[in-house]
Formats: structure tokens, sequence, C-alpha cells
């Protein structure tokens, strides 16, 4: 059974949201907490697994759900229907700032890898599925990079990418190192491996890691500026439980303050 052929339009610059217009009866099936607005007339319900499974009794349900817990993603989807008579709109938004990348299966050759925080949502009848990378230097210091979730399906899904989205097509040969956080999604046909950066005083102080991801082409590669790992972390730094600086950082009192409980 194929996708529901759905309908689009994304808004917004840094904090974008992707609605998804549905005819009757089409549905969307969107991760656990990306719902943003839905219309009256559309029907909410969470589902076991990525709901492509429905008809696959209770064993098609755990395997769905359990290649979803190994990528680290929750149980459950949410699977909206348009139950009205006419045309309806649900929209989903990501938890943190980037851009939303629309990506038509059908036109990849109808599989696409993508990095595990990524997907946002679908057309009903998508597959989520997991890919490990077969190279053991890659499952040994890939990182983010080892397991990918693997979307198949014909029609339209929706990734987030975080802070700015690089969109590239690779040739036969090609070759992109980038931070193995930084991989959105690529096509089957790009090659992933795990290179060593080669010089431990730059992995050391340079601040970016031992390790690259190398994406050899023929392809098209998605990557993010800012993936949520590294958001995270930023964060974690500055916090000032973990010694980072304070929310009066940079003023007169709050140096004052700093002093007065001990702080400084």
């Amino acid at each position: 059974m194929g996708m529901d052929v759905i309908d689009y339009e994304i808004f917004g610059d840094d904090m974008q949201y992707v609605e998804v217009e549905l005819d009757p009866g089409e549905a969307a099936v969107g991760e656990a907490g990306a719902m943003y607005y839905m219309e009256d007339g559309i029907s909410m319900d969470t589902v076991f697994g990525d709901g492509s499974n429905s008809g696959g009794g209770l064993m098609g349900k755990l395997l769905g759900a359990g290649k979803r817990l190994v990528t680290g993603e929750s149980l459950f989807t949410t699977v909206f229907v348009n139950q009205a008579r006419g045309k309806r709109r649900v929209a989903f938004a990501a938890s943190y700032p980037g851009k939303i990348v629309p990506v038509h299966l059908l036109e990849l050759g109808g599989t696409l890898y993508a990095q595990k925080d990524s997907f946002l949502a679908a057309a009903k009848g998508v597959s989520l599925g997991i890919a490990f990378q077969r190279k053991i230097g890659t499952g040994l210091f890939g990182g983010e990079g080892f397991i990918m979730q693997k979307l198949e399906g014909d029609g339209y899904a929706f990734l987030h990418a975080g802070g700015t989205l690089t969109s590239r097509q690779l040739a036969p040969g090609e070759v992109l190192r980038v931070d193995t956080g930084c991989v959105v999604a690529y096509q089957p046909t790009v090659d992933f491996d795990i290179e060593y950066v080669g010089k431990l005083k730059s992995a050391l102080f340079g601040g970016e890691g031992l390790f690259f991801a190398k994406l050899t082409g023929p392809g098209h590669v998605w990557l993010q500026s800012l993936p949520l790992s590294r958001l995270a972390d930023r964060i974690v730094a500055a916090s000032p439980r973990a010694g980072g600086g304070s929310s009066e950082q940079g003023s007169v009192l709050g140096s004052l303050g700093n002093l007065l409980d001990g702080r400084d």
C-alpha cells in the first residue's frame, strides 16, 4: 500500500513549521510531540511503532516499535486522519531552531537514511526502520552517525535540520568530510565512513573531536550547522551549575552579585 498523497507549505524562517493539507480520508504521521495545531475534523490517534504495520498483526507492530527504540526514538507515533468532508490542515513544528527539509522518497529511489532525531512527519504509510553502518570503524567511532533511521516509501517525508541547512549533490567519487553530528540525511548510494582526524593535537585542542564523517558520492546529502547534541552541550557548558556563566554575565551588578554570594 502506497503513501497518501499530501500537499504542504512551510512557514517561518529560523523556527519553521510545516502545514500539511489532507483530503478527506487522507492521513499523516508525526513524531510524538511534533504536532503544532490541527483544524476541526481531524482525528488524532497514538499508535505503537511507525503506523505502517497496522495490518501486520502484533508481531509487525512490535517490530516497528522495536526499530524506533533502537534508534532512541519514542515507541509511539501519532496518526492524524481527516474525517471531514472537505480539506483540513495539520501542522508540525520542531523543538529547536533550524530548517524543515521536505523530501519526496519516490524521487530519491524510495529509500533515505536520516539522523535518528531528524524525522518530523510524513505521509501515512511511511516505514521507519533502522540502518546500521556495516563498517566496524563506523560502528566503534561513528557516534551519532552509527545508527540511522531508514525511511522507505513513495511520498513526502519531512526532516528537521538544526541551524542552517546545507544540501549537496555529490558526484561519483566526490568526498565531503563533516562532523558526525552534522549529517542530517543521505541517499543509500552515498558511502558513509568514519575517518580519523590524523593529528592528535588538532583532535585535543581544535575542538572538532577525533573523527570525521566521510561521505563519498554519488548521491544527495543534507547537512545541519547546529545539531541538537552540540546545542545541548553549549547550554550545559554555559550553565552556572556546570561552572559556566550566569544570567548576570557582562554587567556590573552581575560581578558584584558574584562577589556577595561567593562565586568570585
